[in-house]
C-alpha cells in the first residue's frame, strides 16, 4: 500500500483520508466485512461513502432505509435486486446501524447469505468496538479499523508503506498550530476559525451527552457526566485518582468507574496504563486519561502531551489494524518517581519509547535509563517547539532529541 496526499494549507481540503484507501483496498480484496469505529464527527460518513465507490448505502437514521432494515436480510437482498447476475458484486455501506438492537443478528444472517454476491463496510461509533471481546457471533465475518481524528502525518501528504514508519514530511508551523488549536476533527480543522470552532465544540458535546449517551447506556445523570468529562479535561496526562473524582462529581468511586467506561466507549476519552514488565519497583495499578480532541484540554503543556499520545495511539491502532501485528501503548513510572510519558509495545515486546518536553535542552534521565531497562529500539524526546529536521529519526538507536514536526511526520 502506498499512500500520497497534499501538503500545503489551500490544497490539504482535498486530500483523501488514509481510511479511504484502506477501505477501499479491503472491499476490493478481501471477503470479510469491513467495521470502521470513530469518534461522532470525525469523518466516518463519508469516508465509507467515498471509498465503496458506487455502492447503495443504508443509514438506520433514514425512516425509509429503517424500514427496509427493520424487514430483516431478505428485504434488503431484494431492495439490491440481489438475484440480478452482475459482473461485479455489490458494496452495500451500513451506517449507523449500531442504533438498531438487532444489528449483530441481522450482519450475521446478511453475510452468510449474500456475502458471496456483496462487499460489505459497517460504521458506527462506540457498540461496533464492543465486538472485539469475548462471545462475539460475528467473530471471523469482519476486520476492524478505527478512525481517528487527522494528525500531522495525514495533513502533511506522508507517503505510508507497508511497515510502520514513513520518511519525515515536511509540515508549515501555521499549520501544526492549526491542528493543535482546532484539534483533529476534519470540519474545525480545516474551517480553521474560533467562532466557528466555538459553535461545533459546542453542539457535539450537546449530542454527545445528550444523545449518544442515551443511546449506548442507560444512564440518566447527563449532566453529571458531563461535569466528570469536563474535570477529565483538566486532568489529561496525568494519574486518575477515582476517589478525587468520585468527590468533585459527588458521586460513588464505582459509580465514576461506570461513567468513565462509558465516555471511553463513546471515544470521549482512552486510559492507558502503565507498563511493568522488567521495570524494577514499577507502578501496576492508575493508568492516565487522554482525550480524543486534544483541542478541549485548556492546559498547553498538558495538550501537547495529549497531541502526542493521540497520534502514538492512532499509530498503534492503524499499524494493528493492518496487519502489521499487535501495537499497544503504555507509560512507564517506578516508585521512584521515573517516569517517560509513552511506550509503544510491538507484539508484547518494548518498542519504542516517547517522552514530551517543552522548552527542555537536555535529554531526560529517565528515558535513558529505561531504554537500558527494558531494551527498546527507540527512545525520543520530543520538542513541540523545536524546528523541522529533515532527517529519519528512526536512523538514531540511542536516545535522542527530536522535533515533533519530524518524528510525527513519520508515523500515520
Amino acid at each position: 500500500m502506498v499512500f500520497t496526499g497534499l501538503a500545503s494549507p489551500d490544497t490539504v481540503k482535498h486530500m483523501k483520508r488514509v481510511y479511504e484507501l484502506v477501505l477501499a483496498e479491503h472491499l476490493e480484496r478481501e471477503r470479510q466485512m469491513a467495521f470502521l469505529t470513530g469518534p461522532r464527527q470525525v469523518g466516518k460518513t463519508t469516508t465509507a461513502r467515498t471509498s465503496a465507490g458506487e455502492h447503495r448505502y443504508f443509514t438506520w437514521d433514514r425512516q425509509a432505509d429503517r424500514m427496509i432494515l427493520a424487514r430483516g436480510p431478505d428485504a434488503v437482498a431484494a431492495d439490491l435486486d440481489l438475484k440480478m447476475l452482475r459482473r461485479e458484486r455489490v458494496h452495500v455501506v451500513f451506517d449507523e446501524l449500531h442504533k438498531y438492537a438487532k444489528w449483530k443478528s441481522f450482519l450475521k444472517g446478511f453475510f452468510d447469505v449474500y456475502g458471496g454476491s456483496t462487499r460489505i463496510l459497517v460504521t458506527g461509533s462506540a457498540r461496533l468496538g464492543y465486538f472485539r471481546r469475548g462471545g462475539d457471533s460475528l467473530m471471523g465475518r469482519y476486520f476492524l479499523y478505527r478512525m481517528h481524528p487527522l494528525t500531522l502525518a495525514e495533513v502533511s501528504g506522508a507517503v505510508l508503506r507497508e511497515h510502520e514508519i514513513g520518511p519525515p514530511h515536511l509540515i508549515s508551523k501555521d499549520l501544526i498550530k492549526q491542528l493543535i488549536t482546532f484539534g483533529g476533527f476534519p470540519e474545525p480543522f480545516l474551517r480553521g476559525s474560533m467562532r466557528f470552532y466555538s459553535r461545533w465544540k459546542r453542539l457535539r458535546m450537546e449530542l454527545l451527552f445528550r444523545e449518544d449517551l442515551r443511546d449506548l447506556t442507560r444512564i440518566q445523570e447527563a449532566g453529571q457526566v458531563q461535569v466528570l468529562a469536563e474535570n477529565l479535561a483538566y486532568r489529561a496526562g496525568q494519574l486518575l485518582n477515582y476517589s478525587s473524582l468520585a468527590t468533585e462529581v459527588n458521586v460513588s468511586v464505582d459509580t465514576v468507574c461506570r461513567w468513565l467506561a462509558a465516555l471511553e466507549a463513546l471515544f470521549y476519552c482512552y486510559t492507558i496504563r502503565p507498563w511493568y514488565r522488567n521495570v524494577p519497583k514499577s507502578l501496576r495499578k492508575q493508568p492516565k486519561v487522554y482525550l480524543w480532541d486534544w483541542s478541549l484540554v485548556p492546559d498547553p503543556g498538558s495538550r501537547s502531551e495529549n497531541f502526542v499520545a493521540s497520534h502514538l495511539m492512532k499509530a498503534a491502532h492503524w499499524w494493528t489494524d493492518i496487519g502489521l501485528g499487535t501495537y499497544d501503548l503504555f507509560f512507564v513510572r517506578d516508585k521512584a518517581k521515573r517516569e517517560v510519558d509513552f511506550l509503544v509495545t510491538r507484539n508484547g515486546k518494548p518498542w519504542l519509547l516517547v517522552e514530551v518536553k517543552s522548552k527542555d535542552r537536555t535529554l531526560a534521565g529517565p528515558l535513558a535509563y529505561f531504554h537500558r531497562c527494558l531494551k527498546t529500539e527507540y527512545a525520543f524526546q520530543v520538542g513541540l517547539d523545536l524546528d523541522y529536521v529533515d532527517r529519519d529519526a528512526f536512523e538514531a538507536r540511542a536516545p535522542v532529541r527530536v522535533p515533533a514536526a519530524t518524528l510525527l511526520s513519520q508515523l500515520v
